[in-house]
């Protein structure tokens, strides 16, 4: 009998709307990436792989890094224009 698998970092994945991007990694990070597809896959129920983890990963990555956070909340809000009301004449 297999012991159970801990919940992973990264959950189900949202079905998501995509834009292709190719990139070069290291053998040994794509071996990586399969291997945790493979436990992905044994814990929520659902085969996937690498290519179809990787923007989750990334996205996960940007979401927990404090420093782009920082940034993203320093940069200033466009705010619309006030509403005019219509005025009767």
């Amino acid at each position: 009998m297999s012991a159970p698998i801990n919940k992973l970092r990264l959950g189900p994945l949202p079905k998501t709307e995509s834009v292709k991007l190719t990139f070069a990694c290291p053998a040994g990070l794509k071996a990586d990436l399969n291997r945790y597809a493979a436990l992905h896959a044994q814990a929520y129920g659902e085969s996937v792989d690498a290519v179809t983890l990787i923007p989750h990963m990334l996205e996960a990555f940007m979401a927990g890094d404090r420093g782009f956070k920082k940034r993203e909340a320093s940069k200033p809000v466009m705010q619309k224009p006030p509403r005019r009301e219509a005025t009767l004449p």
